[in-house]
C-alpha cells in the first residue's frame, strides 16, 4: 500500500542537484503523494513549478513560517492572501510559533499565526502547525479559534501525552516523523495511547532524518522507515498503518487535493 508524506520541503536548496531523482526514488519506494508546506514567498515559484511538473503527486500549502516572521511580515501575509485567492493550495502551513531561535519576536509571531488561522476558517482550509518551545502559546491561540471548522495537523509532534490529547481535542492530528525512531524521541513510548486515527506520517525532509540516517539529509523515500516504526509501536501491520493514515489525510484535506 502506498504512503503519503504530509510534510516535505522538496523545493528547498538541499534538493537542487537531484530533486527529480529524489521524487522518483520516493515514488518507487511507495511514497506517491507529497504535501509541501510553505516557508515564505521566496519559494512560491519553485513550489508552483513542482506542482505543474507532478500534478498527481504534489500538493501545495501557502503560509508564512514563524521563523520567517521578519520586519516585512505584512508583505508576506499579503502574498499568502493573494495565493489563497488563486485556489492552488490545499492548506495554510506551516504556521505557528517558534521560540527556540528567537523569544523577542513573540508578539509578531502570535499576530501572524492568528491572522492565518482566521483565513483558514474563512477559506475552509486545514492548517499545519509548527510549534517549537511554544506549546502553551500555540494552544492559547488555538483555543481562541476552536470550532468544528478549524482542523489540521500538528506537524512534527514532539510533546507529551497530555499535550497530544489536548491537540487532538482541538481537532488536530499529529504529524509523526523521524523523531519516533530516535532513542530519546519519547513519543514511541506513548504513541499507542493515541488512536491511530489521530496520526499522519511525514518526513519533514530535508530535516529530521530517521534512524539509521539521522544527521544526514532526510528524504521522502525514508517515509517507510517511519511507517514501519509506527507499526511496531501499535503492534499492527505496515499496510494497516498506511491505510489508516491515508484515510486520515483524506479526512483532513476533504478531497481538496
Amino acid at each position: 500500500m502506498n504512503l503519503i508524506d504530509t510534510h516535505t520541503h522538496l523545493y528547498v536548496e538541499q534538493f537542487d542537484n537531484d530533486r527529480d531523482d529524489q521524487i522518483k526514488i520516493a515514488i518507487s519506494n511507495g511514497v506517491t503523494k507529497f504535501f509541501l508546506p510553505a516557508i515564505d514567498k521566496s519559494y512560491t515559484d519553485k513550489m508552483l513549478n513542482l506542482k505543474s511538473k507532478y500534478p498527481e503527486n504534489i500538493f501545495l500549502m501557502t503560509g508564512l513560517h514563524p521563523t520567517h516572521v521578519k520586519k516585512n511580515y505584512q508583505d508576506e501575509l499579503s502574498h499568502v492572501k493573494e495565493n489563497l485567492n488563486l485556489n492552488h493550495f490545499c492548506a495554510i502551513g506551516e504556521i505557528g510559533i517558534d521560540l527556540y531561535w528567537d523569544k523577542t519576536n513573540l508578539l509578531n509571531q502570535q499576530n501572524v499565526f492568528d491572522q492565518q488561522i482566521l483565513w483558514a476558517k474563512e477559506y475552509d482550509l486545514p492548517i499545519v502547525i509548527h510549534c517549537r518551545d511554544a506549546f502553551s502559546e500555540v494552544f492559547e491561540i488555538l483555543e481562541q479559534h476552536s470550532s468544528d471548522k478549524l482542523r489540521g495537523i500538528f506537524h512534527c509532534f514532539t510533546g507529551t501525552i497530555d499535550q497530544a490529547k489536548k491537540a487532538i481535542d482541538l481537532n488536530m492530528k499529529l504529524g509523526i516523523g523521524g523523531v519516533i525512531t530516535f532513542k530519546n524521541g519519547k513519543i514511541d513510548k506513548f504513541i499507542k495511547e493515541i488512536p491511530i486515527e489521530s496520526i499522519v506520517l511525514e518526513t519533514d525532509s530535508p530535516y529530521m532524518a530517521p534512524v539509521p540516517h539521522r544527521g544526514k539529509r532526510n528524504e521522502s523515500a525514508y517515509l517507510p522507515i517511519i511507517a514501519k516504526k509506527v507499526a511496531e509501536c501499535y503492534n499492527v501491520s505496515f499496510d494497516y498503518v498506511a491505510m489508516k493514515t491515508n484515510e486520515t489525510v483524506n479526512s483532513i484535506f476533504d478531497k481538496l487535493y
